[in-house]
């Protein structure tokens, strides 16, 4: 039986500058850092998001941006906060897809390696009962 998700791994060119983007933008804790020393493909870096574990490990960036993310849920009056956070670590926006009003509030950015992240003030809860009333 499926418990959860595990962790989600994020292949970067720079790990410390992958490290800035995930420490400056969502508090990531640093949890542990190989160095030069390598127990999978790559050196690695594990981080904390909340209750998410997130790895990166040193590689190729994606060659292409595509809409495949990752989102991370919000609280509605922290949602100012993020988006000065990403604004300064200054990276790409992705333009907001138009949206039904009751589903929530997105900010979509790329880092570093054209990954796609969202900041997500909805749930799915919310969304579905949305989604009922159209």
């Amino acid at each position: 039986m499926i418990e959860g998700i595990s962790h989600v791994t994020f292949i970067v060119r720079d790990l410390e500058l992958a490290t800035k983007f995930f420490k400056e933008i969502f508090g990531a804790e640093e949890v542990y850092s190989s160095g030069d020393t390598t127990f999978s493909i790559s050196r690695e870096k594990f981080f904390m998001i909340g209750e998410q574990w997130i790895a990166i490990m040193e590689g190729e960036s994606l060659p292409t941006r595509t809409y495949n993310h990752i989102a991370f849920k919000i609280a509605e009056a922290d949602f100012e906060t993020y988006e000065s956070r990403i604004r300064r670590m200054g990276v790409d926006f992705k333009p907001p897809r138009p949206r039904v009003e009751g589903e929530g509030r997105s900010l979509y950015f790329y880092d570093f390696d054209n990954h796609l992240f969202e900041i997500h003030t909805g749930t799915l809860s919310q969304r579905l009962e949305r989604y009922k009333m159209k």
